[in-house]
């Protein structure tokens, strides 16, 4: 069987592409690679367009190899991914509202991000103006005796963002879920072009509010993977410090919003007291609750003191204290386990084609974890282990979010106890000629990736991928079989982001 590297040596290689390999392949390298997708072998990692190129980063399962495939498309189309792997339809079909460019042979082009309100069709290709009149969206059917249709959002009852769920159900059962997302579409990728890298690494910040760190740590990664920048050490173990920190406190809030939505309120209110506790910790430590702005491209911004460190660590003694009385409550309370167990079951065969990341696959067997999987410093050095459970329900999601908040606590003594002196650095040097780099890190949600070049210092292109690309279409397996009434918590058990989605 060939190798990424064989498919590699079928294109032409863009020497300035760092780490991982980048080659121009034709379009029967093209399709070969789609193909062997549905093997399993390889996984997606992400699908993205410029003008007249396709990009696709895909990675061995096996060895953790990834590399980028590109294919020139002159006549404004390429061979359809998705046609041959159903994980690629959505981001082939942004490709298209994005940049005008048509997979060829895909079983579903409709548009995704573009709802006809933008007053501009492929305002990142070749623009035209938009339809007069918007045509409404084409859900898919569903046939049977006695089905009915419950419409969810884009406006929901609570402080969330907007997206629109389309139920078909028989009675209470769900029959089929189906999404329409792309209400909280900010035209990232555009504001990106032309950008400085100052003003870029904002951007990347600003996708997914609770996942700044994560986005931010991506972004600067790509570029100094491209300036072929050394971060200094410290710089890098208060990169992991934050990064934990961000993890720490999203999943102590996810885990008592989602006893919140099974109707257990007071999980919730304690759990969120806890998250609390670790966003004033961070904003004491570094001047930010969410930590934004703090990791750019060559280093950090803000050190941490001995004051910040002890207050950390105050923190995570107060959270030892209280949080074992809590995951045993959740245990031990039995009208909340019998509406997270075997509920919103989501197959590990899935989670495998998908490439789910995060709490999602790892609650369904899928063990990939980018801070263990493709060890980025410091966590080479560091001891931590990834959980994995097979049931793939609530129970399970909540469970891995358990256990991964026991081994943050314990990532953060480590790096606090391991915390080396010196500089925080911050200098990007530039580039007159194009560079090019990409990174994948993990995020509370899963992997974020991010893909750039860089020319005389400023951004010619950048794309990045929240993990919940992989995991909404998950949701919409997961409900199915389900009842309405436990979508809810389903949907926070996922907890997908609609924003880092949206672009």
């Amino acid at each position: 069987m060939p190798s990424l590297i064989d498919l590699m040596l079928e294109g032409r290689r863009v020497q300035q592409h760092s780490p991982s390999p980048r080659a121009v392949v034709d379009p029967s390298v093209w399709l070969f690679a789609a193909s062997e997708l549905t093997q399993g072998r390889w996984s997606l990692l992400g699908l993205w367009g410029e003008s007249l190129t396709v990009h696709m980063a895909i990675m061995d399962s096996r060895t953790a190899e990834i590399v980028v495939i590109s294919l020139d498309c002159p006549d404004r189309s390429y061979p359809s991914v998705g046609k041959h792997h159903p994980p690629a339809l959505r981001l082939e079909r942004t490709i298209h509202d994005l940049y005008g460019l048509a997979a060829e042979g895909s079983p579903d082009p409709r548009p995704w991000l573009d709802h006809n309100r933008w007053g501009t069709r492929f305002p990142l290709g070749d623009r035209t103006d938009a339809l007069s009149q918007p045509s409404p969206y084409r859900f898919l059917p569903a046939k049977g005796d006695g089905l009915h249709q419950v419409a969810v959002g884009p406006v929901h009852a609570g402080t969330i963002e907007p997206g629109h769920f389309r139920f078909t159900a028989s009675g209470e059962t769900v029959v089929r879920l189906e999404e329409q997302l792309g209400y909280t579409h900010k035209g990232i990728e555009g504001l990106m072009i032309g950008a400085s890298l100052e003003r870029a690494a904002k951007l990347a910040g600003r996708a997914s509010g609770d996942s700044t760190v994560a986005y931010a740590l991506a972004f600067s990664r790509a570029a100094e993977a491209a300036l072929q920048l050394v971060v200094p050490n410290r710089a890098v173990w208060l990169r992991a410090l934050l990064a934990e920190l961000e993890r720490l406190a999203n999943h102590l809030g996810d885990i008592g919003a989602i006893c919140n939505d099974a109707s257990f309120a007071l999980m919730h209110a304690h759990c969120s007291v806890l998250r609390e506790s670790v966003l004033r910790a961070s904003d004491t430590a570094f001047g930010h609750r969410l930590m934004r702005d703090i990791i750019v491209p060559g280093g950090v911004t803000h050190d941490l003191n001995d004051d910040g460190a002890k207050i950390i660590q105050a923190t995570l003694a107060n959270i030892r204290l209280r949080f074992p009385a809590l995951v045993e409550l959740y245990d031990n309370t039995a009208s909340l386990q019998d509406r997270t167990v075997d509920t919103g079951v989501l197959k590990p065969a899935l989670a495998k084609q998908y490439a789910a990341g995060g709490f999602i696959g790892r609650a369904s067997g899928r063990s990939f974890d980018a801070r263990l999987t493709l060890a980025y410093p410091p966590y080479e050095s560091l001891r931590f282990e990834v959980p994995v459970l097979n049931e793939g329900d609530v129970n399970a999601r909540v469970w891995i979010r358990v256990r991964e908040v026991e081994q943050s606590l314990s990532l953060i003594d480590q790096i606090l106890d391991r915390l080396p002196e010196g500089s925080m650095g911050t200098h990007a040097a530039h580039r007159r000629e194009p560079r090019e780099g990409m990174a994948i890190v993990e995020g509370f949600r899963g992997d974020v990736l991010a893909w750039l070049r860089l020319r005389d210092g400023r951004v010619e292109r950048c794309h990045i991928r929240d993990p919940s690309w992989f995991q909404w279409p998950l949701l919409e397996a997961a409900i199915a079989g389900n009842i309405v009434a436990d979508f809810p918590l389903c949907n926070k058990s996922f907890n997908c982001s609609y924003s880092g989605h949206d672009l």
